[in-house]
């Protein structure tokens, strides 16, 4: 009898998972505790910004998004680092976390198949947050460690648009994974390289591109974004309104 295949959901983070960037998370947070100034912070927000809006198209804007993610975090212990990786995370990555894409995620884990994030953040940030939410693995760009500290460089490639489709094959070849039998989940048409290497892609949150995209191939669609300001913004009215109708319905009294 034939072995039934290994399947996998593979998430990307930024937008899909959190709501926002990774990296500027981990950098807030060590801006907090005094690792560097303001205007490093601003240096590397606006990286990554330009790097969100350009990236798939322009290597040398990848190239400085690799540098101003590696950079910041050159010369300081790994250790150190990840210990603050876990404060940061309670502080600003878990309460950031879209509930719904978690939900799809803790679906597949219940039918028994494994939960890989793949992101171009480091990748020590990534396996945090896989181990917190209870997730198989994450992969991720990977920083350079020498003697127990960060160098300040990366090893490889920024785990990016097509560099997302060579890791997960990568990682079916090691494990045994049919990546036709395999889902994905991102935001962006970024990871168009991603979506299409799996037999099931999905858009969570998706931008314009994607969403077209998409559209066109019958892809699933997942917004929350849309349900959260549903939520945000009418559900207060929604309850005040019912609240009224119970206290004005003609078969209230008072006792």
């Amino acid at each position: 009898m034939a072995l039934t295949p290994n399947r996998v959901a593979f998430f990307d983070v930024d937008n899909t998972l959190i709501r926002g960037s990774t990296l500027f998370f981990l950098g807030k947070g060590m801006y907090k505790r005094g690792y560097f100034t303001k205007t490093d912070l601003s240096r590397f927000a606006f990286a990554n910004l330009r790097f969100r809006l350009t990236g798939k198209e322009k290597q040398d804007e990848i190239k400085r998004f690799q540098d101003a993610a590696t950079e910041f975090i050159g010369g300081h212990d790994v250790l150190e680092i990840q210990n603050i990786g876990q404060a940061i995370y309670d502080e600003y990555v878990s309460p950031a976390c879209w509930q719904g894409t978690i939900n799809i995620a803790q679906k597949h884990l219940a039918a028994g198949e494994e939960v890989w994030l793949v992101t171009a953040a480091p990748e020590d940030m990534a396996i945090l947050i896989a181990k917190n939410l209870g997730f198989t693995g994450a992969l991720g760009s990977k920083a350079e460690v020498r003697d127990g500290k960060y160098t300040g460089a990366m090893l490889g490639k920024l785990l990016h648009g097509k560099e997302k489709a060579v890791a997960i094959s990568a990682l079916a070849k090691e494990k045994g994974f049919d990546l036709s039998e395999c889902y994905a989940y991102s935001d962006s048409h970024n990871d168009f390289p991603l979506l299409e290497s799996v037999g099931h892609p999905s858009a969570i949150n998706p931008d314009a591109i994607l969403s077209l995209r998409a559209l066109a191939e019958g892809w699933p669609i997942h917004d929350f974004r849309r349900a959260r300001f549903i939520i945000k913004i009418i559900g207060p009215t929604v309850s005040r309104l019912a609240a009224a109708g119970i206290w004005l319905a003609p078969g209230r009294r008072s006792r």
